[in-house]
């Protein structure tokens, strides 16, 4: 039985933590997947994660070091720091075979542990889950890619992650694609009837173009088309409150299983900056969902190439093009279906499971 540690930032909304339970979630002989936390989540979302982790029978070792404050990431780095000592008894007791890394702080946490344990030698995997790496951390991360290039350990999402990658640290990684499966829907009871409703889901952060998104649901705050679902939080929460009491917007927590819920909506929005490869749009499209997007990496590879419902550098001109003239006169179902065979045909949940096991064998 081979034994793989997934070491997750923590238990929380994350697109990185839903790839590792979806590759631990694989029946697969032979193979025993644990997830391992670097923080301890303590959100909604965490206790809807670790409810599925126990239905799934996949072993999760939570952190007992919540982070509720976070000061450039320098809350972050300590945990990391500190993971090695946590890191030595999980490895006596379990004695894995493959650490498999998600995101910066889990990548600097398994490099701090090899370079403290000298004595442990393990199968390294690294996911590259975008194609901006070690922001703020311009020292720390040339010696962390250092290792994992040493070792072999890096795989890429997608193209546009694996040329990210090549051009900033030369080394050109092989891609898995990350995998999706549709799901069974279930109605949202908060659907505006006699609208278009339009949902948002992820966290409320520079990256997934809150700000431009803001501007959009004031811009068509008088259109009684439209009425928009944000579930979500984060460091700009306070710019989505701003907008609270406008007709067209209702504002949720982050929820668990928002892909059990695509059906009810009309249309999903998308102005990231960037993403790595947004399992997000998948689900959506796997779930019949068609989706508005910024023309940004890891997004509009997520979708056919000539996607009309698509905007460059999230211009508020052609943002507005499409709600005043694109969406009304469009066959949303017809956008749906093709969506969704595109997805099938490139987003396989087994495929990325199956690639990843083979991947472990690799030396």
């Amino acid at each position: 039985m081979k034994t793989i540690f997934h070491i997750i930032s923590r238990l929380d909304v994350g697109g990185a933590e839903r790839v590792a339970i979806n590759i631990a979630s694989a029946d697969a002989p032979g193979y025993r997947h644990h997830i391992v936390e670097l923080q301890r989540g303590h959100s909604a979302f965490t206790r809807q994660l670790t409810a599925e982790l126990r239905a799934k029978g996949i072993p999760c070792h939570r952190s007992w070091l919540p982070v509720y404050f976070h000061l450039h990431c320098y809350v972050d780095r300590l945990i990391s720091i500190l993971f090695p000592i946590r890191f030595l008894f999980l490895w006596m007791r379990y004695r894995p075979d493959v650490v498999h890394c998600h995101t910066e702080m889990p990548d600097m946490a398994v490099w701090l542990t090899l370079k403290a344990l000298p004595f442990i030698h393990i199968r390294v995997v690294r996911t590259i889950h975008n194609t901006i790496l070690w922001s703020g951390m311009q020292r720390i991360g040339p010696r962390v890619e250092r290792l994992m290039q040493s070792v072999h350990a890096n795989v890429a999402i997608s193209p546009n992650v694996q040329q990210a990658y090549s051009r900033r640290f030369t080394e050109c990684p092989p891609i898995i694609y990350n995998g999706v499966t549709p799901t069974t829907q279930r109605h949202y009871s908060g659907i505006v009837r006699g609208k278009i409703n339009i949902l948002f889901a992820g966290r409320f952060e520079e990256q997934k173009g809150i700000a431009c998104l803001c501007d959009i649901i004031k811009a068509l705050r008088d259109d009684t088309r439209y009425h928009f679902h944000l579930f979500g939080a984060g460091r700009l929460q306070s710019a989505v409150e701003e907008l609270r009491h406008q007709d067209n917007i209702t504002i949720q927590p982050p929820r668990h299983g928002i892909a059990e819920l695509m059906g009810s909506f009309d249309y999903l929005i998308m102005p990231s900056l960037h993403e790595g490869l947004s399992i997000l749009a998948i689900e959506a499209s796997m779930n019949g969902l068609p989706t508005m997007i910024n023309h940004c990496a890891g997004l509009y590879d997520t979708l056919p190439a000539d996607w009309p419902l698509t905007v460059s550098g999230n211009s508020m001109e052609q943002w507005l093009h499409i709600f005043r003239d694109i969406l009304p006169n469009t066959d949303r179902n017809a956008l749906a279906i093709t969506a969704g065979e595109y997805a099938r045909r490139h987003f396989s949940l087994s495929r990325m499971q199956q690639e990843y096991h083979d991947f472990y064998n690799k030396e």
